[in-house]
């Protein structure tokens, strides 16, 4: 499946208008009624959101109802939050796949929090069958791409961290495709300075065939703690070290995460609503344009879906990628 995005668009609501007049509710519902009225066109991305619609409707209920609901509204792709357990059987995962495919939907995962390359042998098994559970069920359920949080440094230098889950995630990468599972492992950028998970963690770990980073927006602009990381020089700097060590097809797959943050010094607090936040959308977008971006973008601030289409709809205002 393309990771283009198909998405049907009537007419267009001036994006900074709308979030300031309308609202997000009003907002939610002006896009949708455009969805229905409207005509295909293309996006270098696809918008949707980290974890299951919140408003989804109860039937058909679940991951399935999800991927409806995100259809429905325009959207083409959403990340199975399976972030507690994976707990999902054969059956259900086939009935995710066959809706995603229906529906033109992408999905990823995003396994479960209690994931740390850099446990001590004791603990590293039962990360590593969290890791593996998530990869093999979501393989089943369609998804590309499973993401997950690579763990803590626990006060160790990240040289000497990098060269234990190096071989580890090696091993992951290697089990999985004599499976023939096809999946992308893709560590997160983390928030915060005392986590695995800088960009440059992520780019070494994606030395590793068949490791990609997920790019989280808002964890590398909290990670410093003092506010940088949110202009377009910035921004444009991260794409192209990200280009140079992974190569212009990478750039076009890219997996990213997206919300407004706040943060201290010692970095990521809570997500936020973007509109509520110091996040610079302009700054961002304008370096994915000059990059020549593409891929998927994932929404996880707290409105999910409503600021899923809040960003799809200021993609298509700023890059007039729209018809």
């Amino acid at each position: 499946m393309s990771d283009r995005l198909h998405i049907y668009s009537g007419w267009t609501v001036d994006f900074w208008t709308t979030a300031l007049e309308f609202g997000y509710r009003n907002f939610l519902t002006i896009v949708y009624l455009s969805v229905e009225e409207g005509k295909m066109s293309q996006l270098s991305f696809r918008f949707g959101t980290v974890g299951t619609p919140k408003n989804k409707p109860k039937n058909p209920g679940g991951s399935v109802g999800g991927i409806h609901y995100l259809h429905d509204l325009g959207l083409r792709a959403m990340e199975l939050g399976w972030v507690r357990s994976v707990r999902v059987s054969d059956t259900t995962a086939e009935k995710i796949k066959e809706a995603g495919i229906e529906k033109d939907v992408a999905l990823s995962v995003h396994a479960p929090y209690y994931i740390n390359l850099n446990a001590d042998e004791d603990e590293w098994p039962k990360s590593r069958k969290r890791l593996m559970d998530a990869s093999r069920a979501g393989y089943i359920s369609g998804a590309t791409d499973i993401v997950f949080h690579p763990g803590s440094y626990f006060k160790q230098p990240p040289a000497g961290v990098l060269k234990t889950i190096m071989p580890r995630l090696e091993d992951c990468v290697r089990e999985l495709r004599v499976e023939e599972n096809s999946v992308m492992l893709r560590p997160e950028t983390m928030g915060k300075g005392a986590m695995l998970g800088s960009l440059e963690d992520t780019l070494e770990m994606s030395k590793i065939d068949g490791v990609e980073p997920c790019l989280d927006f808002a964890h590398l602009h909290a990670r410093p703690g003092d506010g940088s990381m949110n202009s377009t020089r910035e921004w444009i700097e991260v794409l192209e070290t990200y280009l140079k060590a992974l190569g212009e097809d990478s750039i076009k797959r890219l997996h990213c995460h997206i919300s407004g943050i706040e943060y201290t010094e010692k970095g990521e607090q809570n997500h936020l609503i973007i509109s509520e936040s110091d996040f610079n959308l302009e700054a961002l977008f304008q370096a994915l344009l000059e990059v020549k971006s593409g891929g998927r973008i994932l929404c996880e601030s707290p409105t999910l879906e409503e600021d899923a289409l809040f960003v799809q709809q200021a993609w298509q205002e700023f890059s007039g990628e729209e018809s």
